[in-house]
């Protein structure tokens, strides 16, 4: 039993929940993204474009404030609750530039009624190309980094945070959930509870959800199907961008470089395994999550044996490194197999809307 308790709150434990919630966040909060767009009717396939586009302006606004010098007297004062509100801000940012990127997809769905896979496909050929060719502009580089620091000096929450040394010892629900923690990841769990809520408990859910299952129907009860589509699109294309910077701020430094390790495609086979309801796809977005949390840091997982001793029993299987970072997507490609026939996607998605038709 004690080696048992040693092995739930040791360094690895900690480590393991800390990392799988930053990496499944993002992929929860772009699956409910996907979940709105497909739910008005439109099938979204760009949300690994709109993901990197957001990045790219999440972090292109930081650059730009910190070059202003807005947030330095913030930022040498150790002021985190001004730090994290020029987070949120960012965010805001994020996601609006991210829901006018989406309209380039509702646009061509629908009134030009174009074919919603090829659309999306289109976005995320033109998002990388995009990116890159503002960042040589802007940089010079491939990479658009901050001005100044890094994301965890300047958004991370740590022990110092709080006038806590760093040798001095926290329990582990604080050391788990607060310390090295980005404040943002709570935000988009809150985030992804309110739309949730937003999408299945109040009216404009239902006619949302209605157009995406009978949209005749619902134009003939007054819904105005192709403004409840439009609106679909724009929370989902505010979401992804909103999620695509928090991938950047949390996994790759804050930094834009034209790609987000295919989180947009996993989100979608999140969304998919999750049979588009908020609940499962968080689940499915932890496993998902879990999985790249092992692919990135296998090496440094252990566990105790009841001599106290640490064995980092991944590391010492001696399994090629590529296989771990292989491992989240074959895991998608296995769970997709075995779940995709029992998935029920909202019957008129990806059918353009026809008022004439019946």
């Amino acid at each position: 039993m004690n080696v048992l308790l040693d092995n739930l709150t040791s360094g690895s434990m900690v480590f393991l929940i800390r990392q799988t919630l930053i990496y499944a966040v993002p992929l929860m909060i772009v699956a409910l993204a996907g979940v709105y767009a497909e739910r008005s009717g439109i099938i979204n396939l760009a949300l690994e474009g709109i993901m990197i586009f957001g990045a790219f302006i999440g972090v292109l606004f930081v650059r730009l404030v910190q070059q202003w010098g807005w947030f330095d007297a913030v930022y040498k004062a150790k002021d985190w609750i001004g730090l994290q509100g020029f987070v949120l801000l960012t965010m805001l940012v994020a996601a609006a530039l991210g829901a006018a990127f989406s309209m380039l997809l509702a646009f061509a769905a629908i009134n030009l009624k174009a074919d919603q896979t090829v659309g999306g496909t289109a976005l995320n050929l033109m998002a990388p190309a995009l990116v890159l060719f503002f960042v040589r502009l802007i940089a010079n580089q491939n990479t658009l980094q901050m001005a100044t620091g890094d994301s965890a000096s300047w958004f991370m929450l740590k022990k110092s945070t709080f006038g806590i040394g760093r040798t001095q010892e926290v329990g582990f629900l604080f050391d788990t959930f607060v310390n090295k923690v980005y404040p943002a990841t709570y935000v988009c769990i809150l985030v992804f509870i309110v739309m949730s809520v937003i999408l299945y408990k109040t009216r404009f859910g239902l006619r949302l959800r209605s157009c995406g299952e009978n949209p005749q129907a619902s134009d003939s009860l007054g819904i105005n199907v192709f403004k409840m589509r439009y609106a679909g699109v724009a929370i989902s294309g505010a979401l992804a961008g909103m999620g695509g910077f928090v991938y950047a701020m949390t996994t790759t430094n804050c930094t834009a470089n034209g790609d987000v390790a295919g989180f947009g495609f996993l989100a979608l086979a999140v969304m998919i395994f999750g049979n588009w309801k908020p609940l499962s796809i968080a689940g499915a977005a932890l496993l998902f999550g879990l999985f790249k949390c092992i692919a990135a840091s296998y090496g440094s997982l252990y566990l105790i044996n009841g001599a106290g001793e640490k064995i980092y029993f991944l590391k010492e299987l001696q399994i090629n490194t590529n296989f771990y970072r292989l491992l989240p997507y074959l895991i998608t490609l296995v769970v997709l197999a075995f779940t995709s026939k029992n998935s029920r996607a909202p019957k008129a998605e990806g059918i353009p809307y026809d008022k004439g038709s019946r």
